[in-house]
């Protein structure tokens, strides 16, 4: 998933990297959460860059703590002893991943095309991991279809509130 000035490792190299006691973990073989993860470690890269621009240096606090947000809810969540417990955690990853799209596409001019094609992509993702997650732990579906997310480069008409 690399791009220029924010190169980044591919995922697969990407996990190789990360310390033997996260990976270790049974949370570790939670999808979204090692998404989550590398999506923070990508966000660092992409904050460096927004930093640099006085316009975006606000952009780069906001776009950096929502998207750490959304692998320490999903952490926090699987620590709950109850379903519903775990999917208000898991509730609130899915609002910071979310959150961490909409900055990413504020921040579109200086992270470039690419870089913002590939990095929502990657929260869409998650997004619909936890959008799957959250309803199985509550035992009930969320009010919004999953098929309305779409990372193809077309316009999504009428995509209500994702």
């Amino acid at each position: 998933m690399g791009s220029g000035a924010n190169e980044t490792a591919e995922f697969s190299d990407w996990e190789q990297g990360v310390p033997a006691a996260i990976r270790g973990d049974t949370l570790w073989r939670m999808e979204a959460y090692r998404l989550a993860l590398y999506a923070a470690d990508t966000a660092w890269e992409d904050a460096t860059v927004l930093l640099r621009d006085l316009r975006t240096r606000s952009l780069a606090d906001q776009l950096y703590r929502a998207v750490c947000s959304i692998g320490a809810n999903i952490a926090e969540g699987y620590s709950r002893g109850t379903g519903r417990d775990r999917a208000h955690f898991y509730q609130y990853a899915l609002g910071s991943a979310r959150e961490g799209r909409d900055w990413y596409y504020k921040a579109r001019r200086a992270l470039g095309e690419e870089t913002t094609t590939q990095r929502l992509a990657l929260l869409t993702q998650i997004i619909r991991l936890l959008l799957r997650m959250v309803p199985d732990q509550r035992g009930r579906s969320l009010r919004e279809p999953a098929s309305a997310y779409h990372t193809g480069e077309e316009p999504v008409p009428n995509s209500g509130d994702t």
